[in-house]
């Protein structure tokens, strides 16, 4: 589903009255739609003098058709989307990145609303898990089963819950045989160290993440810190 934000047309909008160079860049970077495109990527693209395209960025964030947003592979770079358009979260990086940087107190904030949910050694499922956030209302935005989801498998990565399969008999008596559940970890269980910090669990791009690809352990700045660590 595109996450296009169309403006009305409007014939006698801003857009009309470019000039041929603010014009030239403003349909390389509008052609990008929620993707964007770096400054890099997009000099290379329109074949223009640095300056030239340098005083169009500028005219064109100034009648507010474009404006930066964060990139959150690429920190120390500009990138670029049409006004018009909402950022893909493969760029943002989604819930979890504010101004492109994890967003760590707000993660560490809802970790926390899961593990009150969960009393020590009882069950719980992933759809309790996101009905014990969307009561707690810690997040001003909604967030969906699959982010919950990010963060209790976060939480197993962790070492503070484990994941289970119901039996459906004792304390598993009101779920499904089969269903996936997690229980707390006892803390005399429990694996400290660098284990407990792996920042992959919380990660939306992990579904992507592969040796050699864009996303990558390698170029990551998290998990070489954890590594460090």
């Amino acid at each position: 589903m595109s996450q296009l934000k169309r403006k009305r047309p409007d014939s006698n909008s801003v857009a009309d009255s470019l000039s041929e160079h603010e014009r030239v860049v403003y349909d390389a970077i509008r052609s990008k739609q929620e993707m964007g495109i770096s400054q890099r990527d997009l000099k290379r693209e329109i074949n223009l003098l640095d300056k030239l395209a340098s005083k169009s960025l500028k005219s064109l964030q100034d009648k507010n058709l474009v404006r930066l947003v964060p990139n959150f592979q690429s920190k120390g770079m500009k990138h670029y989307i049409a006004a018009e358009f909402k950022p893909s979260t493969e760029i943002t990086g989604g819930a979890w990145y504010t101004d492109g940087s994890l967003d760590s107190d707000f993660i560490g904030v809802l970790k926390a609303t899961c593990l009150k949910f969960v009393p020590n050694l009882k069950v719980a499922t992933l759809e309790g898990f996101v009905e014990a956030v969307k009561k707690s209302r810690v997040s001003q935005v909604e967030l969906s089963k699959k982010q919950i989801e990010e963060l209790v498998e976060s939480l197993v990565c962790d070492n503070e819950l484990m994941k289970v399969n119901s039996t459906g008999i004792g304390e598993f008596a009101s779920i499904p045989v089969g269903k996936v559940c997690y229980k707390r970890i006892d803390k005399g269980n429990r694996v400290s160290g660098a284990m407990a910090s792996i920042p992959c669990g919380v990660c939306p791009q992990i579904s992507i993440c592969t040796p050699d690809g864009i996303v990558s352990p390698k170029t990551c700045v998290y998990y070489n810190t954890w590594l460090d660590f």
